[in-house]
């Protein structure tokens, strides 16, 4: 019983999986707090952009 134990904790065949989705976690929580800061900047930008654009005509 006890060797099964040390055999469980010596095994690293899933450590990789286990790395790839916290860094994917990690960057998706960083683009969303990106995302969630520039927000207001951008809609006024956005404003700014639609108001210089309705004036012209083609």
């Amino acid at each position: 019983m006890f060797n099964r134990v040390k055999m469980f904790f010596k095994e690293d065949s899933g450590a990789i999986t286990v790395d790839w989705v916290v860094l994917t976690a990690a960057l998706v929580a960083m683009a969303a707090g990106i995302a969630a800061t520039m927000q207001s900047s951008i809609l006024v930008l956005t404003g700014y952009i639609t108001a210089l654009l309705s004036g012209w005509s083609f």
